[in-house]
Formats: C-alpha cells, structure tokens, sequence
C-alpha cells in the first residue's frame, strides 16, 4: 500500500510506501507525548502520518529537537500544517486510527486574551478531527487532561467524578469530551477519552515544575515556585502514558473515558527533595503565590483502564525523576531554555 500525501498539501511531500500492517496519524507528533508516541509506534513496525503546527507556546527548536527522533526513520510522514485547515479525512482515510495529542497547553496562560488560541487549537482543531475521523470510519484517541476535574470531589478521583475544572483550559478539555460525545451520539464516532495526569520525563515542555527543577539544578538557576509547594500531583511517566495510549487504540470500547495516573502523588516539595538527592545539588527555590486556576491536588483512580485493557503503571517516582535528569543534564546549556510565552 502506498499513500501519497504530497497532492493533499502541495507542500512536496514524498511518497512514502506503506509496509506494516497498521498505519496512524498522529496529531502534535513534535510534541512531549506526541514524539514518544511516534516513537514507541515506529518501533513495532507501525507507520506514521505525523501533523504539527509549531505554535509559540515554547520555542520552535525544542519541538524540533523532538523530531530529529523521528525524521528519516522508514514509515515516517511528517506535515507542518494547522489542524483547523489541515486535509484530516484525506490523511486518515485507510488508516487505522487518529491519535490527537495536538492541543494548546497549560492552565496559567489559558486567561484573558490568549483564551482565543484555545478555543482554535482546542476546540476548533479537535472539532475537525471528530468530523474527519467520522468521515474516514477510524477511531479517535484523543488527549483530554485531569485538568477537567478541577478541585475534585474525592481522592482517588474516579471517571465518574463530577467535572469541574477552574481553569479555562480545563474547560476547553471538557468541551473536547462532549463534543466527541455528541459525534458518538449523532455520527457514530468511534474514540477514546485519556485524562492525562501531570505526564513527565525526557522531552517535558519547559514550562512544567519537574523540567524547570531539573534545568535549575543543572544551571544553577533559581526556581520559582508557585505556591507553598505543599499541592499534590499524580505524576505519570511518559513511557507509561504512551503505553496507556496504545493500548487503548487497540482493546477498549468506543466511548470509553480514562483516566491514566502514575499512582505517584506526591507534593512538589517532594519532587525537589527526590530531585536534590538524585542530583547532590540543592535548589535555590523561591515560593510565592499559587497561580490562578491551578488546583491543590490530583490523585487517579486507574481501575477502569486496567480493568478493561490491562493497563497500569511500571515506573516508580524515583526512576522517573531520575530519568528526567539524565535528560536535561545531557543537553547543551544553550538548548535547555525553560523560556515559554504561558
């Protein structure tokens, strides 16, 4: 099987043949998440139709440096291109599945003006991968976020938790769901909902607490905490999450809304004693005032995904921590920037 996607961008694309069994496209494939799924896909012989839009969240070169992991491999497409515009039916059709990652990220810079970016590569975007993957026949799987829960109810906090996020990009997540649900409903569209817990591991975008510990260990740099340090997270290596992700591309029912957590909650004081110990540094750490929208603690009930696919995870706080390190201290000092425009 070939698929020729250069006529359906005009952007030169080559002819890539199609050797393996099973074939995905993979929204936000630059991305943290995203280029591991890539990866972990190519690895077992899958083929990838990779989509990116590069927006400025966090500079360019980074995503690029995800994506040297990528490009060159044999079943690798990439196409740079706004997921609002970008040719998806066409894409997916005869494949065998959308894996959308693609999303604009972050609680903090979701306020205000910038609120609009969201509603684009949020909802708009993932409104045109319902509709395409409707079209195509594929399944969706597509990445919602914890974030939807807000200050939740109770602890593990199950699917059937009450939504109620405090943030607007909590609320664009949710949104997502029940648009996929009213495809399902109307237009019976086959997807999976993933709340994602506060993923982790090499390649984390630069904004998030465990890259910008491990960059202020590596450099020196002072770290600025938001809050007393005392809230709680569920924190879920990345390697896990992408496992969590493939798996349910495969065996779980349409519809079905997951939660995937670590089952490593832990306070952020925490993470920077683990972190200082790994390291033998300590961490010029300043507190100051928690950040609106951000909630005081997650914790994930993982019942329903290993019930239903065998799904748990395998990677301890201190392996994944460790990991991280080992990633950013590897880089150059010029490419370990934490700078974001959240």
């Amino acid at each position: 099987m070939t698929i020729n996607v250069a006529p359906l961008l005009n952007v030169g694309v080559p002819t890539v043949p199609r050797k393996s069994v099973s074939t995905y496209v993979v929204t936000g494939c630059a991305g943290f998440i995203g280029s591991h799924l890539c990866e972990a896909l190519l690895d077992r012989g899958d083929d990838v139709i990779g989509i990116d839009a590069f927006t400025d969240y966090y500079p360019r070169e980074l995503k690029e440096a995800n994506l040297q992991h990528l490009t060159g491999r044999p079943g690798f497409v990439f196409i740079e291109e706004d997921l609002v515009r970008a040719p998806i039916e066409a894409l997916a059709t005869g494949t065998n599945g959308i894996f959308h990652l693609a999303a604009q990220p972050g609680v903090r810079g979701s306020w205000g003006a910038t609120f609009q970016v969201y509603a684009h590569d949020n909802l708009l975007a993932s409104q045109h991968v319902f509709e395409a993957a409707t079209g195509a026949g594929v399944r969706v799987v597509f990445a919602s976020s914890s974030s939807i829960y807000g200050n939740a109810e109770g602890y593990p906090t199950t699917e059937d938790t009450p939504p109620s996020p405090v943030s607007p990009y909590g609320v664009t997540k949710l949104c997502c769901e029940h648009l996929a649900g009213a495809y399902a409903e109307s237009k019976d569209l086959d997807y999976i909902a993933l709340r994602y817990f506060t993923v982790y591991g090499p390649r984390q975008r630069p904004d998030m607490a465990l890259c910008r510990i491990a960059t202020a260990l590596a450099d020196g740099g002072r770290f600025e905490v938001y809050g007393s340090g005392e809230q709680s997270r569920d924190v879920t290596y990345v390697e896990d999450a992408v496992r969590a992700t493939i798996a349910t591309m495969e065996a779980a029912p349409s519809g079905a809304v997951y939660n995937v957590g670590g089952g490593s909650e832990t306070s952020l004081r925490e993470i920077i004693q683990i972190a200082e110990s790994l390291t033998g540094r300590s961490l010029d750490a300043h507190y100051g005032s928690p950040a609106v929208g951000d909630v005081r603690r997650t914790a994930a009930d993982t019942s329903r995904i290993y019930a239903d696919v065998g799904w748990s995870p395998m990677t301890s706080l201190e392996d994944g921590i460790a990991s991280q390190l080992a990633w950013v201290m590897s880089r150059d000092v010029s490419s370990r920037s934490p700078a974001y425009s959240g």
